[in-house]
Formats: structure tokens, C-alpha cells, sequence
């Protein structure tokens, strides 16, 4: 356990991020989607980290109520992911001990977190898979 205590994040994130763009479509996100096990994406423009979309967000551009037309689903699949993403962003530095990201999610209940370096560029991703994993090698298992 104490083996844990001593990682950072740098440690166990993944560092080959699928990452998509703003101007990409639902279609597109649902893609991405189908084929990657996870539930969210970084969302960059021009190298800069600029939001985060996840599953719900997705869901969320099929809402409606009674009172509105509902328009086919092609036309909601060509909504671009800037229009359904969130723009505010929680980071963590590759830098940050393990123990307080583990704490950062359990807080926040969040399933993932963009890894960014010192100048705030994405280098990574680390999700509660990675830090489970971290746990169990750090007893041995």
C-alpha cells in the first residue's frame, strides 16, 4: 500500500488520448464513441485543451418536450460537439500525487480527469480504471 502513496499521476495515465475537435459531429462522437470503452473525450482546438464531452452530453442533445417538433435524428447527428460540450474543464498536473486524484473523484464523482503539464497542455487521461489498476499493483496483486 505504501508503494501507492508514492505515485503521481504521470504514473498511470494513459498517454495516447483520442481526443476530438469542436467543429466534429455527433456522428462522429457516436463513433468514437462505439468504438472506445470510455465515457468522455477531451475536447481540443488548435492544440488547446477548450472542453470535455462525455456520453451524457451526447444523450443530452436528444432532449425535448411535449411542445417542441422533434427533428430527425440526421439533424441531431450533425450537431457538432462544441454545441454539446462542457466548456469548464477540471485538470489535473502530471505531477499530482495519485492519492489526491483518487480524492478528486470520489469528491467531484467523476469518472476521468485531462492530464495537462506544467504549460497546461493535454499529455494524458486518467480514469478510475487507472488508479484501480495502481491500487492492486501496489499490493502485489
Amino acid at each position: 500500500m505504501y508503494a501507492f502513496l508514492s505515485l503521481a499521476t504521470r504514473d498511470v495515465m494513459t498517454r495516447s488520448v483520442v481526443y476530438v475537435s469542436p467543429g466534429q459531429s455527433l456522428a462522429e462522437l457516436e463513433q468514437i464513441f462505439a468504438t472506445h470503452e470510455f465515457n468522455g473525450c477531451p475536447v481540443v482546438d488548435a492544440g488547446e485543451l477548450v472542453g470535455f464531452v462525455t456520453k451524457l452530453d451526447f444523450l443530452k442533445a436528444f432532449l425535448f418536450n411535449p411542445r417542441s417538433v422533434v427533428p430527425p435524428y440526421e439533424t441531431i447527428m450533425k450537431k457538432t460537439i462544441g454545441a454539446v460540450m462542457t466548456p469548464t474543464v477540471v485538470t489535473v498536473p502530471e505531477d499530482r500525487p495519485l492519492t489526491r486524484v483518487l480524492q478528486m473523484m470520489v469528491d467531484l464523482r467523476t469518472k476521468a480527469f485531462p492530464v495537462v503539464d506544467a504549460g497546461g497542455k493535454l499529455v494524458g487521461m486518467v480514469a478510475r480504471e487507472d488508479i484501480a489498476r495502481a491500487l492492486c499493483q501496489s499490493i502485489g496483486k
